[in-house]
Parts: structure tokens; sequence; C-alpha cells
């Protein structure tokens, strides 16, 4: 499923569990209302201790929980973005765009007709990804929440170094230096993805994470095929 799509999915399944749990939490409490003023003799309302259950529907793979009105009026704010989730993002986009200037580099250098196939799949997989995460910035008052990163110190970059060898090489060269940078690069966004699905609280961020990681596990699979 492309990128764009997924994350829609996603979005329109969070909102909708958000909203369900929000009208369902007010319905608690018009309850609990309702009962308090039907009971005019001092003794509390029947129900008034745990309340009427609500039933949350869960993230995509989880089960259905039930909550008291108070636990779903807590979790109608809980998928809120968190700092994780916006150094997510802004870093990620400039470790993609790394990735693109690697890949630009083989039509002209690399001699492996499969290494060339398999750095259009790469170019072709993360141009929307970039494109994605600087709209969910975008949405997301991306601009205010610039964080500063030191990009040479992201997990699996390239150094200047190291992309100036890749610049000068040729033929079979190219394409063992291509593969052994590009498997680093992508162990390098998968911690970051990793780590964007541990400290994150954005759902749409949170697909966008596992994408990432899924995508690039096959990606280094198929090029440790190459290599040997």
């Amino acid at each position: 499923m492309p990128l764009e799509v997924a994350v829609l999915i996603h979005h329109r399944s969070a909102t909708l569990r958000s909203t369900t749990l929000a009208a369902a939490a007010v319905a608690a409490v018009l309850t609990l209302g309702a009962c308090d003023a039907d009971s005019g003799d001092g003794r509390p309302a029947a129900g008034k201790d745990a309340g009427p259950g609500v039933v949350a529907p869960g993230r995509p793979g989880e089960p259905a929980r039930t909550l008291t009105a108070e636990e779903a009026a807590a979790e109608t704010g809980q998928d809120t973005a968190n700092s994780a989730d916006f150094r997510y993002a802004q870093m990620m986009i400039e470790h993609h765009r790394q990735a693109l200037v690697m890949t630009g580099l083989t039509p002209d250098r690399a001699s492996s007709t499969s290494v060339k196939r398999l750095a259009e799949r790469i170019s072709a997989g993360q141009k929307p990804e970039i494109g994605a995460m600087e709209g969910w910035l975008k949405r997301n008052g991306g601009d205010e929440r610039k964080q500063h990163h030191d990009h040479a110190g992201m997990p699996g970059m390239a150094t200047e170094a190291q992309l100036k060898k890749l610049r000068a090489a040729d033929g079979k060269a190219f394409d063992k230096l291509f593969l052994e940078l590009m498997i680093t690069h992508h162990q390098g966004a998968i911690t970051m993805a990793t780590e964007a699905l541990s400290e994150g609280n954005d759902v749409i961020v949170e697909q966008m994470a596992n994408d990432v990681v899924a995508q690039q596990t096959v990606e280094i699979n198929r090029m440790r095929a190459l290599m040997t």
C-alpha cells in the first residue's frame, strides 16, 4: 500500500477512534448527571462510583477496551504529537535526502543492472515519504517546533569523505561501495524509526515509522544478497 494512502487510512482511523472516545465520554458524563438528578434521598446515584462502561476501539491490531467515563475523556487527547515525533520527522527528511543523493549517482556510475534497479526503488519510495513528513510538519506547526539537529551525527549518515569517494568510484567499485554505504544508511533509518515508535505519540508518525522499518528491512536483505 502506498505510504500516502496508508497514512490517510491510519489518520482517519485515529480520528474516528478519538471522536468515538469523546462522544462516549460525553454520553457517560450525561448519564451520570441524569442519575444524580434522579436521586433525591441523599444516597449516591446508582453507578456513580464506577460509571457506565465505555467501549474504546483499539488501534490497528489491538483489541477494544472497556473504559470508565474519566478514562475515555482522558484518552481523547493522548495522540497529541510530542517532541520525539517532531524530531523524527525533521531528521528523517534530511536522512532520506542523503539517500536520494546517493541513489542519484547510480545511473551513470553503477555497472550492475540490479544495483540500478534497487536504487530506483529506493528513490521511488523515499521521495513520497519526504513529502508525507513535510506535509505532517506543516499541518502540525513544524516551523514553530523547529529543532536543531546535528545531521552528521544521525545514525547511518555517510560522511562527506565517504560521499566524495562514492562520487569518484565507477563500475563494480561503485556498486560495492554504494551497497555498503546504503546498508549502513538503512540500518540508521531503522534505528531512528524504532526510537520514534518507542518515544513518539502521534499515530501518523507511528505509521510512517512502521513503514520505514518494514520497507528498509526488506531492502537491506536485497542489498546483502547483491553483495554475495
